[in-house]
């Protein structure tokens, strides 16, 4: 398959990593042009591109930037891109690093925002787990402690085929339903950067609370908050 992957930070690096070793094509872009992804395509296994290219690069495209930089990317990225194409987001919001996002603040779930900001559909999938686990916690489908991913978004046939993708990662892909529903696995909700099992996932995708949003983003970005300062 060929996959195109928009960001170069921790999760699409370890996305292309891990894909290119299992025989796929990964064509990687950033803000900054091909030019500066010389050790990440030399690490990865994947071809450094353009945005433009990586957007037109095969059969799988993912966002993987953070949310403030997606009103940045170029205007009709995804225009001629046939409709087939799956788009993946893997962002989360925090306002410590995004700044306030009225209408994420407002309530509108954050996949929707990226969405409509693209015009595309998109799966909201591999944003609620952290790169080292992504990179080491696979296991053979059966295995006792499999790690699984909830998966959320439309069309259904879209979020199929990612089911599939997770599993082929080594983690039990858990159907989390449209994309409206993927409130239940952003920042701060309980199914969050837990690295539960698959019974785990279902249980705390189940126990999470709309009304409680507010709250689950403000643990969520006091525990970055407090990662930056310790990092000074």
């Amino acid at each position: 398959m060929k996959i195109g992957i928009i960001g170069a930070g921790f999760i699409g690096g370890t996305l292309a990593k891990r894909w290119t070793q299992l025989g796929h094509e990964v064509f990687i872009a950033n803000s900054r042009g091909p030019d500066t992804l010389r050790d990440v395509a030399k690490e990865t296994g994947a071809k450094a591109v353009t945005v433009e290219e990586a957007a037109k690069a095969g059969e799988v495209v993912v966002v993987t930037i953070p949310q403030k930089a997606v009103p940045d990317l170029p205007k009709g990225l995804f225009a001629n891109v046939h409709k087939d194409v799956v788009v993946i987001d893997t962002g989360n919001y925090y306002p410590v690093r995004d700044g306030s996002i009225p209408d994420l603040e407002k309530g509108t779930v954050e996949s929707e925002w990226v969405s409509k900001l693209i015009g595309r559909p998109v799966i909201k999938a591999f944003n609620n787990i952290f790169s080292q686990s992504l990179a080491e916690k696979g296991k053979p489908k059966g295995a006792s402690g499999r790690v699984a991913l909830p998966i959320a978004g439309d069309p259904p046939e879209h979020r199929a085929k990612v089911l599939k993708l997770v599993e082929e990662l080594g983690f039990d892909a858990i159907d989390a339903g449209s994309l409206a529903d993927s409130w239940r696995q952003q920042p701060g909700t309980p199914v969050y950067t837990h690295d539960f099992d698959a019974p785990g996932v279902k249980k705390a995708l189940a126990e999470a609370e709309r009304s409680r949003l507010p709250e689950y983003r403000k643990k969520a970005d006091d525990s970055l908050k407090a990662y930056f300062a310790s990092q000074k």
